[in-house]
């Protein structure tokens, strides 16, 4: 058999083996029914989606041809650390200076991932997604997120 797309038989793998993982952890919670799901209806029902998506996925591949054969090219490091550390920036950050700054924060550390960096779309991107995580957290979902850093609550 031969490999006719190497990008997407390697992300079919990758969607096969996390749908997987997750329909396979949820299966340690219970499960409810239809009417009153329980903790592992969700993630289970999600992790098979994202199982059969990558089965689609490598289905393809392995059956339609492209011309080159779309071979998976070098990794991008850069962006993948500046991605990772941005996540946990964000985690060390937030109970320290609470949401209104760490979202901003993390908005400008993860835009250095990418070839286009605009200090203005930046800035507009981190203010308008801490208003609506405040908007939907706080106010919509009632959780105890820090919104601003505690010396300044104190």
């Amino acid at each position: 058999m031969k490999i006719k797309s190497q990008k997407d038989f390697w992300s079919g793998l990758m969607f096969i083996a996390a749908g997987v993982g997750f329909a396979w952890g949820a299966t340690y919670y219970s499960f409810g029914s239809s009417a009153r799901p329980g903790p592992g209806y969700f993630p289970f029902g999600l992790g098979a989606i994202l199982g059969l998506l990558g089965a689609f996925t490598l289905f393809e591949s392995l059956t339609i041809e492209t011309e080159d054969g779309e071979p998976v090219g070098a990794f991008a490091w850069k962006p993948l650390l500046t991605i990772l550390a941005s996540v946990a920036l964000f985690g060390v950050l937030l109970p320290r200076l609470g949401m209104a700054l760490t979202i901003p924060i993390l908005v400008l550390v993860s835009s250095l991932a990418g070839d286009e960096f605009h200090w203005r779309g930046a800035l507009i991107n981190g203010v308008v997604l801490a208003i609506g995580s405040w908007a939907i957290f706080i106010l919509g979902l009632k959780l105890v997120i820090p919104l601003w850093p505690p010396f300044l609550t104190a």
